[in-house]
C-alpha cells in the first residue's frame, strides 16, 4: 500500500504574513507564489497546514 500524498501550492504571497507562518510556509518547501510540493499526508504535515491555510491550496495526490 502506497503511502498517501499531498499536493500543497503557495497560492498568497507570505509578504505581511505572520513570521511564523513565513517560516512554516519555507519548512514545507514552499519558496515562490505558485510553486508546488508533494508532502506526506500525516499529522504533521496537516499540522502545518491547518497554521497556514489560507495561503495554500492542497489536492490529494
Amino acid at each position: 500500500m502506497a503511502d498517501k500524498m499531498l499536493k500543497v501550492t503557495l497560492v498568497k504571497s507570505t509578504i505581511g504574513a505572520v513570521p511564523k507562518h513565513k517560516k512554516t510556509v519555507e519548512a514545507m518547501g514552499l519558496t515562490k507564489l505558485n510553486k508546488t510540493v508533494l508532502l506526506p499526508d500525516n499529522a504533521a504535515t496537516k499540522g502545518q497546514i491547518q497554521q497556514v491555510g489560507y495561503l495554500l491550496k492542497v489536492e490529494e495526490a
